[in-house]
């Protein structure tokens, strides 16, 4: 078989001893809640404002 080949019998038929207790559990920490943002008495374009000092200031 050459480089990078890729043979279908190699994989049939594998026993795989897996103990589920060990495997990990995708929704073992799923939270529910709400996330809220307070932006206070700036309005949008202040905001942007801001951020696009902020983003001015990184270039310096």
């Amino acid at each position: 078989m050459g480089f990078g080949s890729y043979d279908e019998s190699e994989q049939q038929d594998q026993d795989s001893d897996i103990d589920e207790d060990d495997a990990v559990t995708v929704h073992e920490h799923d939270h529910e809640g709400e996330v809220s943002f307070d932006q206070g008495e700036m309005s949008n374009e202040d905001l942007v404002g801001q951020l696009q000092q902020m983003k001015d200031g990184d270039d310096e």
